[in-house]
């Protein structure tokens, strides 16, 4: 099969903003240092928080590079208590399996300092819960399948930017994986072709939130120059 080099997308110049090294060096640091703040909350206040920060949230993840820009994920945003309680339900029950009966020893001894357990009263507290879908495939308009690359990949991607602007705007979030997650396909009445990836509960912190004192690994230790 021949392919052609020629781009398919029409293209435009490149909107790029260029800074003298003194600045990025500033930006650099004050992003780091934002996001060094940034910590997983587990208690959150009920306070109601504007959904349009929660779109614009999404609308960012969705600035994400994806493999052959497929863009294969859907974020469905859940306000309704109703559909909370299922999850919380759904993701309790799962979660005490794991912890009573299918979490290997060394797992449990590794959570164990951070406190967790069956209990997330996270999904039902916080105003929003967000639940990122991966799609497995692509669906065409006749019902046939298409394949999509890299899938994994792109929407571990769109997460980080989504908990990254979360953050930045001045809200707080858990990255959250009850495992197995078949019951978000369900309950949230999701296509075949999607596979729940992450649950992220989205909101203020609780006015009594503790998060574990915890430090990240020094820069020499993650980071290898050659």
């Amino acid at each position: 099969m021949q392919f052609s080099s020629d781009p398919v997308y029409p293209t435009r110049p490149l909107d790029f903003a260029r800074h003298d090294e003194r600045e990025m060096r500033r930006r650099a640091r004050a992003w780091f240092e934002e996001m060094d703040r940034r910590r997983s909350v587990r208690s959150f206040s009920t306070e109601s928080v504007p959904p349009v920060l929660i779109a614009e949230a999404v609308r960012t993840a969705g600035t994400a590079p994806s493999g052959a820009h497929q863009q294969p994920w859907t974020f469905v945003v859940v306000a309704d208590p109703g559909l909370k309680a299922q999850i919380r339900t759904a993701a309790e029950a799962e979660e005490r399996d794991f912890y009573e009966h299918r979490a290997p020893a060394a797992w449990l001894t590794a959570l164990a300092p951070l406190g967790t357990d069956a209990v997330k009263a996270h999904i039902t507290d916080a105003p929003f819960v967000v639940v990122l879908f991966r799609h497995r495939h692509g669906l065409e308009p006749d019902g046939s399948t298409r394949t999509y690359y890299y899938t994994r990949e792109s929407c571990g991607i769109a997460a980080g930017l989504f908990i990254a602007a979360v953050h930045h705007m001045g809200l707080a979030t858990l990255p959250h994986t009850p495992s197995p997650m078949g019951f978000l396909a369900e309950i949230l009445d999701r296509p075949a072709n999607e596979q729940a990836f992450l649950l992220l509960p989205v909101g203020y912190p609780a006015p009594d939130a503790e998060v574990p004192d915890i430090a990240r690994k020094p820069l020499g230790d993650f980071c290898v120059w050659r």
